[in-house]
C-alpha cells in the first residue's frame, strides 16, 4: 500500500487502482477554479470554505498555473471569492477571519502578478468587478476598525508590489478614503493600544502613494488636521510605540557588552592610531516606518511641531496593556512592531526627568542613539530621517521660539558614543538649559564622532545646515544664547582638519569643498554677526582666540584650496569659493599674529597664556579691517520634492518590503495567527 502523506493537497499517493485523496479545502479550491458557480450545488459553500484550514501552497499554485485568458474565464468566481473574504473579515469567528485574511493576501498577490502589464482598474475588475468595487471598498472603510489587527489594509499596500506607487489597487483607497477610520483608531485608547502601530504605519505608506505625481488626499487631510486629540496622538504614538526607553535598554545592554572584556581593556590602554571605523559604534535596532510617520506629520502640518513642545506628564506612567500586543515571528530591521514587553513599565529604565519631559526631548534622546551608528542602509536611513526632522524643526518659527525660550529650561541626557580619548560624562552634572542647547550638543556630538573611513558626507551637510539655521534665527531675533560655543568651534576646526588629512581618499567619493565652504561660512557668521547673538563680549573675544590658536588649520586649508583653484581640474570652481570665503579668517590671523609675536618679544615671554592673547586681541580690534560678506544669514528652505524624492521613494520601498516580511501571513501557522487574533471580539 502506498504510504500516506500530505503534499500539495494530496492525502495519499496515487496508485494504479485508487485515485489520490485530496483535502476538502483543495476540492473546494478546484470548484472555484471552474466556470461554474460553486454555491449552486452547495449553498453553504462560502460559509464552509473559511472554516477549512487554508492551503496556501495549493491556492497560489493554481493561480500561478493560469494564464491571463484562463483567469478571465473564472472572473465571476474570483469576484465571489474576494467578496466573501471581505465579508468574513468582519465576522466575530476568529478562524474565519484568519482564513479569509490568508486567502485574501494570496488572491491579491496572485491576481496582480497576472496583470502586471495592465492597468490597476483591470486588477480591480478581476478581484471585485467594476460594478461592486466601490461598495466593497466602502465596506472595508466601515470594517477597518474591526479588522485593523488583521493588517488587511497594510497587506493591500505591501503585498502586491515593493513600490506602493505601482500598486494601483490603492486608487480605490484614495477615492474611498480611510483617513477618518485611521483617526478613529488613534483617538480611542483601547483601539490605539491594540491597533495603533498598524494604523500609524499604514498612514505613513498611504501618504507616500504617488505623492509627487498627483494630489494625494491623505497628504491634504494630514496637513489640515487641527483636532487637539489627533495632534497629540500621532507624535506621541510614533515615539512611544517604539519607545525611547526600549531603545535605551538596547543601548545600555550593547554599551555594557562593548565596555567589558579583555579586548576592550587592551584597546583602551593601547589606543588607536587609525581613523575611527564604523564597527566601533554601538548598534541598536531602529524603526524607519515609525520615523517616517513622525516626519510626515511634522513636515506636512506645523501644528504637530507645537505638540512636540508640550509637556506630557503621563510619559513616565507607561502601563501594561490589558490585552498583550503580540510579537510577530519575523521582525526585520527597520519595521519592528512593538510588543507587550516594550510597553511594560515593570523593567524599563526610565530617566528621572521623564515626568517633566516632552516629546521633543524624547526625540532628541532617541536621535542621539540612532545617529551613533550609520554603517548599514537601515541605520543610515534612520539617522538621515532624524536629521531631516530636525531640519524641519529648525526652520519653524514657533519651534525656534520654544527651543530658545530662556524661561523653559530642561536637563537633556543625550547618549554619547564611547570614545577612548574622553571620559563618560556624569549624568548628574547636566545643567538645565534651553532645548536648543541639546540640539547643538547633538550636532557637535555627530561632528566629533563620525570622522571615519566611510565618511557620511550627506549627514554632515545636514548637520551643518541645522546649526546654520539655528544661528540665523538667533541673529534675526537677537537671541543671546548661553552655550559653550568653544565646543562647536573646536568640532568644526577638527572637521576641516580631517577633510584636509584625508583629501585624496575623500575627493574620490565626495565634493569636500561644499562641506568645507559651509563650515567656513559658519565661522564667517560668527565673525560678522557674533556681536548680535553671542552671550557676552568675552565670547566674541574667545572666537578670535580659537581662530588664532588653530590658525595652522586655516592656513593649510587655504593652501589646499589655492592649489586646486589654480589648476584646471574639476575642483577649480568649488575650491575657489572656499578661497574667497576665507578672506576674513585670514585677515584676522594675519592681523593678530604679528601683534601677538611682538607682545611676546617685548615682554620676553616664550609662550603666552590665554588671558595674555585675549588682552592683545581686545586692544587691537580697532585696526582690524574685515570685508562685509553677503548672504551669510540666508539659507535655502527644505524641499522634499526637489531634492529628497529619490531618498523617500527608496525608503518607502524598503519599508514596504520589510512590512510585508513582518506580516508574513503565508509563513505563519493557523495556530500562531489565531493567537495573534485573540484580541478580535
Amino acid at each position: 500500500m502506498a504510504q500516506t502523506e500530505k503534499k500539495g493537497g494530496l492525502l495519499r499517493k496515487s496508485s494504479a487502482s485508487k485515485k489520490p485523496l485530496k483535502e476538502k479545502v483543495v476540492l473546494m479550491y478546484d470548484e472555484i477554479f471552474t466556470t461554474e458557480d460553486p454555491s449552486k450545488c452547495n449553498p453553504r459553500f462560502w460559509e464552509e470554505l473559511f472554516l477549512m484550514k487554508v492551503n496556501l501552497e495549493y491556492l497560489e499554485g493554481k493561480l500561478e498555473a493560469l494564464d491571463g485568458e484562463e483567469l478571465m474565464k473564472i472572473k465571476d468566481n474570483i469576484n465571489c471569492l474576494f467578496q466573501h473574504c471581505i465579508q468574513a473579515l468582519g465576522e466575530e469567528h476568529p478562524i474565519r477571519v484568519v482564513n479569509a485574511l490568508q486567502t485574501l493576501c494570496a488572491l491579491i498577490r496572485g491576481v496582480h502578478q497576472k496583470n502586471k502589464s495592465t492597468s490597476g482598474f483591470d486588477i480591480i475588475n478581476m478581484l471585485v468587478g467594476f460594478d461592486k468595487a466601490e461598495l466593497c471598498m466602502k465596506v472595508r472603510t466601515l470594517l477597518f476598525p474591526v479588522c485593523a489587527r488583521g493588517n488587511f489594509n497594510t497587506c493591500v499596500c505591501t503585498q502586491v508590489t515593493d513600490n506602493i506607487s505601482q500598486n494601483t489597487i490603492l486608487e480605490y483607497v484614495m477615492i474611498n478614503s480611510i483617513f477618518e477610520a485611521i483617526l478613529q483608531i488613534l483617538s480611542s485608547p483601547l483601539s490605539r493600544r491594540e491597533h495603533g502601530y498598524d494604523a500609524v504605519v499604514l498612514l505613513a505608506l498611504l501618504v507616500n502613494y504617488r505623492k509627487y505625481e498627483s494630489v494625494n488626499p491623505y497628504i491634504v487631510k494630514l496637513s489640515i488636521v487641527d483636532d487637539e486629540a489627533t495632534l497629540n496622538v500621532i507624535p506621541f504614538l510614533t515615539l512611544k510605540l517604539h519607545p525611547y526607553s526600549f531603545l535605551f535598554r538596547q543601548y545600555k545592554d550593547k554599551e555594557e557588552e562593548h565596555q567589558s572584556g579583555f579586548f576592550s581593556a587592551l584597546t583602551n590602554m593601547v589606543g588607536s592610531m587609525f581613523i575611527a571605523d564604523a564597527d566601533e559604534k554601538i548598534s541598536v535596532q531602529t524603526n524607519e516606518a515609525i520615523l517616517l510617520a513622525l516626519y510626515e506629520a511634522v513636515h506636512l502640518n506645523r501644528n504637530f511641531i507645537t505638540v512636540l513642545a508640550q509637556s506630557h506628564p503621563e510619559m513616565g506612567l507607561m502601563t501594561t496593556p490589558t490585552s498583550p500586543i503580540p510579537m510577530t515571528p519575523v521582525t526585520p530591521l527597520g519595521t519592528t512592531p512593538p510588543s507587550s514587553d516594550v510597553i511594560s513599565s515593570a523593567e524599563l529604565p526610565l530617566d528621572a526627568d521623564v515626568q517633566t519631559s516632552n516629546l521633543l526631548i524624547t526625540f532628541l534622546k532617541y536621535s542621539s542613539i540612532v545617529m551613533q551608528d550609520t554603517k548599514d542602509e537601515h541605520r543610515l536611513h534612520s539617522g538621515k530621517l532624524c536629521l531631516i526632522i530636525l531640519t524641519c524643526i529648525a526652520e519653524d518659527q514657533y519651534a525656534n521660539a520654544f527651543l530658545h525660550d530662556d524661561n523653559m529650561n530642561f536637563r537633556v541626557n543625550l547618549h554619547r558614543m564611547p570614545m577612548r580619548h574622553r571620559k563618560k560624562a556624569a549624568d548628574k552634572n547636566l545643567p538645565c538649559r534651553p532645548l536648543v542647547c541639546a540640539v547643538l550638543d547633538l550636532m557637535v556630538e555627530f561632528i566629533v564622532t563620525h570622522m571615519m573611513k566611510e565618511f557620511p558626507m550627506d549627514l554632515y551637510v545636514r548637520c551643518i545646515q541645522i546649526v546654520h539655521k539655528l544661528l540665523c534665527y538667533q541673529k534675526k531675533c537677537r537671541v543671546r544664547l548661553h552655550y559653550t560655543w568653544r565646543e562647536l568651534w573646536s568640532a568644526l576646526i577638527n572637521l576641516l582638519k580631517f577633510l584636509m588629512s584625508n583629501e585624496t581618499v575623500l575627493l574620490a567619493k565626495h565634493n569636500i569643498f561644499t562641506l568645507a565652504l559651509m563650515v567656513v561660512n559658519l565661522f564667517n557668521m560668527f565673525i560678522t554677526y557674533g556681536d548680535t547673538f553671542l552671550p557676552t563680549p568675552s565670547s566674541y573675544d574667545e572666537l578670535y582666540y580659537e581662530i588664532i590658536r588653530m590658525h595652522q588649520n586655516f592656513d593649510n586649508l587655504y593652501s589646499m584650496v589655492l592649489r586646486l583653484s589654480t589648476n584646471a581640474g574639476q575642483w577649480k570652481e568649488p575650491a575657489s569659493k572656499v578661497t574667497h570665503a576665507l578672506v576674513n579668517i585670514r585677515a584676522i590671523i594675519n592681523h593678530f599674529n604679528p601683534k601677538i609675536e611682538s607682545y611676546a618679544a617685548v615682554n620676553h615671554i616664550s609662550q603666552l597664556s590665554e588671558d595674555q592673547v585675549l588682552e592683545v586681541v581686545r586692544s587691537n580690534y580697532d585696526t582690524l579691517t574685515l570685508k562685509l560678506q553677503d548672504g551669510l544669514d540666508q539659507y535655502e528652505r527644505y524641499s522634499e520634492q526637489h531634492k529628497e524624492a529619490a531618498f523617500f521613494k527608496e525608503l518607502v520601498r524598503s519599508i514596504s518590503i520589510n512590512v510585508r516580511k513582518n506580516l508574513a501571513f503565508n509563513t505563519l501557522s493557523q495556530e500562531l495567527l489565531l493567537k495573534e487574533f485573540s484580541t478580535i471580539s
